[in-house]
């Protein structure tokens, strides 16, 4: 079991990278299926979410391989539609290859998702949309097989803008005859992020980033490179864990307005922010405030990936912060733990607490799923004394060498594999 040894109570200092969002990469492996070629990924992410995406790939009969931050993935050799139970089981992500499997193959057969509990993710509006797009799906109890012998475009208006149920629509309307009609889609940059890579392929895409999106389906074979935009919930997750202990960091590149609500609700805490173009620059000094109420909202609202990272925040900051989890149902499960390094925590359904105490002290906790485990450890780094945090592999979807960037930031940060 591997784990990650904090000593706390240093100030982070200094300068770091940020990799490649596992949010964009992941749908972007499912649309190379839509080029039938060769696609060369820039700025990929070495995680464990995307691994099991590359494995995905693999079994399709796929090639796929990574050299450094560059992933080369052939789909032009596919011939296989069906993903296995102990794949689709790595991560809940693994259900935006439906929608490009089904276009491709005109079938398409995979297991209920897996990935981190949070609560109730039901796909239902994945397979609305697919429904509608001509797909007659059939649930065998723990499967889901989807065929289609030809996909027509469609207006489709989701029941709220579910940003897997947008990206499975765009890509099976990839495949479909004329245009399709997405209202109510997600907004968030990621979904910019598949348009770009979809319009390099000569794909007509249009409106992400809006509520309606149109897409022209047509076939394409084109070998390509795309450049995978910034994570932005790693670039928050440095940006609280400066703030939670007193540092002064300069995050470089990253695009700010991907996070403007985070940055803001740290500015309102009293750090002090400079954005210069592709960087942003975080100082803290003295106690943080405590928030106006924090509610997670769909994009461009305040993003449910960063609830915990600005709730490990707000540990030792003065007043009461009130969080409001309007996304999931169970993402408060890292409350838990941050009390065992004496927070002051209470948890009233979907809302938490937050008082702040003047000191945290050093414990043993274990992370609960991937942004809670990313909250202990900035718990830890403001805690007096040396923390284990356990269960990292959660840690290890999202963050490529969380602790290394750590440590180049000065953090007292040793992983421990056994």
């Amino acid at each position: 079991m591997s784990v990650l040894r904090i000593t706390g109570g240093r100030a982070l200092r200094g300068s770091v990278r940020v990799h490649g969002a596992k949010n964009s990469v992941l749908p972007i492996f499912a649309a190379c299926l839509v080029a039938r070629g060769v696609t060369v990924i820039h700025n990929c992410p070495n995680i464990a979410d995307v691994d099991a995406a590359m494995q995905i790939l693999i079994h399709l009969g796929c090639k796929a391989e990574r050299d450094g931050d560059t992933v080369t993935v052939d789909t032009s050799t596919m011939t296989n539609a069906e993903v296995p139970h102990s794949l689709m089981q790595e991560m809940r992500s693994s259900v935006i290859f439906l929608g490009s499997i089904l276009g491709r193959c005109g079938e398409a057969s995979i297991s209920t998702p897996g990935g981190c509990e949070l609560g109730p993710r039901p796909i239902d509006m994945h397979l609305a949309a697919l429904r509608q797009l001509g797909a007659e799906i059939t649930d065998n109890g723990g499967s889901l097989v989807c065929r289609a012998n030809r996909l027509r475009g469609a207006k489709i208006t989701l029941r709220s803008p579910s940003v897997g149920a947008t990206e499975n629509a765009i890509l099976a309307a990839c495949f479909a005859e004329g245009t399709t009609v997405i209202s109510n889609a997600a907004r968030e940059p990621e979904i910019s992020d598949l348009q770009r890579y979809l319009r390099a392929l000569g794909i007509t895409v249009l409106g992400a980033g809006t509520p309606t999106i149109v897409v022209e389906g047509r076939l394409v074979r084109v070998d390509t490179a795309h450049r995978v935009i910034p994570d932005r919930i790693v670039a928050v997750t440095y940006l609280c864990a400066a703030a939670a202990t007193g540092g002064e960091i300069t995050l470089t590149d990253v695009n700010p307005a991907h996070f403007t609500t985070v940055t803001d609700a740290l500015t309102n805490m009293g750090c002090a922010i400079t954005r210069t173009g592709d960087s942003v620059t975080l100082s803290a000094s003295g106690r943080l405030y405590a928030l106006e109420p924090v509610m997670t909202e769909p994009y461009p609202g305040f993003p449910t990936d960063a609830q915990a990272g600005l709730m490990a925040a707000c540990l030792r900051a003065q007043g009461t912060t009130s969080f409001i989890e309007n996304i999931f149902d169970n993402r408060y499960r890292h409350a838990d733990e941050m009390r065992r390094f004496g927070a002051n925590i209470k948890l009233e359904g979907r809302v938490a607490l937050v008082t702040g105490v003047k000191s945290l002290k050093a414990a043993p906790v274990k992370s609960p799923d991937l942004r809670g485990g990313a909250a202990l450890v900035i718990a830890a780094l403001s805690a007096e004394g040396t923390s284990e945090v356990s269960d990292i592999h959660h840690i290890d979807r999202g963050y490529d060498d969380l602790a290394g960037a750590l440590t180049q930031l000065g953090a007292e940060i040793v992983r421990i594999d056994s």
